[in-house]
């Protein structure tokens, strides 16, 4: 038993570490095939050393490596140890990256239209953080202030990132021409939506709340054959002020149709609520199913 928990621990760990790398390479790509050749300003660590280039003579990828480390020291301050893990392998993997790209030409100047560049950057960006941040981990330098923000905040990751980004955004204005910065606002815009939705991956199911006048039915076949848990929900209809219960299930979206389907074979008349929820935990989803 406790051999298969370590080797599941493991297991799970070159997962984490292989998803880290991707999603630095794909950021990577953003910025070096894209953001730089286009001349728009882009936010995060990128956007800082591209300011601090203007200054100081050093290259894109040693300043970034030098804000990460920064970074990472706040990120075992307030984070902790185990997310610091993952934020190592992104200090030192982002970075050289960035080198990786700029040294490989068939990555380099992909297109010349500025707005299909800002496109691809804020949704490389955006997905590349974003599946980071999906395993609890970060692609270092200034991707971790909205995590610490977030941690003790209720303020949602991206819309963090978006002050930070706009902040950085701003630092750049003088460098660049109007146009570079439209493109980078557009750029920021599209990394902020792109963090949130790549973050919940996996995470999207459908809730379905079923008013009937057979909710004993309705359950029998939720558990019989979609093979999901449900619940009564006490309810009081509106026009006639009658006591009566509503059923509540939570299923993928492939089980939806046939859910449906099942629904108006014993009620035609019955009223269906569906709504896209996120992040459900317990039984059925994180934990096993119960052998009914």
């Amino acid at each position: 038993m406790y051999n298969q928990l370590r080797q599941n621990r493991i297991l799970r760990l070159i997962m984490h570490a292989i998803i880290v790398l991707t999603g630095n390479f794909l950021l990577a790509i953003g910025v070096q095939s894209f953001a730089i050749p286009a001349k728009i300003i882009v936010g995060g660590a990128s956007g800082m050393s591209i300011v601090i280039g203007h200054f100081i003579p050093v290259s894109l990828s040693y300043s970034v490596l030098v804000i990460n480390i920064v970074a990472l020291i706040l990120g075992l301050i307030f984070l902790g140890k185990r997310f610091i893990v993952g934020t190592i392998v992104s200090t030192f993997a982002f970075p050289l990256f960035l080198e990786f790209v700029a040294k490989t030409p068939s990555l380099n100047n992909l297109t010349n239209d500025r707005l299909l560049a800002a496109m691809f950057a804020g949704a490389l960006q955006g997905i590349g953080v974003g599946i980071v941040f999906r395993v609890g981990y970060s692609t270092g330098g200034l991707d971790i202030p909205p995590l610490i923000i977030n941690k003790y905040t209720s303020i949602p990751v991206g819309t963090v990132v978006y002050i930070v980004d706009i902040i950085i955004l701003l630092a750049q204005i003088p460098f660049v021409n109007m146009e570079g910065i439209l493109y980078g606002i557009i750029n920021a815009i599209i990394s902020g939506y792109c963090i949130d939705k790549a973050m919940m991956i996996g995470e999207s199911n459908i809730q379905v709340t079923i008013i009937s006048t057979k909710p004993e039915e309705l359950v029998d076949m939720i558990f019989n054959e979609i093979d999901r848990g449900a619940t009564y929900l006490n309810i009081t209809t509106g026009y006639f002020k009658k006591d009566t219960k509503a059923v509540m299930v939570v299923c993928s979206r492939r089980q939806v149709t046939k859910l449906q389907e099942r629904i108006q074979k014993i009620d035609p008349n019955a009223f269906v609520i569906t709504n896209e929820v996120h992040s459900v935990k317990g039984r059925g989803f994180t934990l096993p199913s119960i052998d009914l």
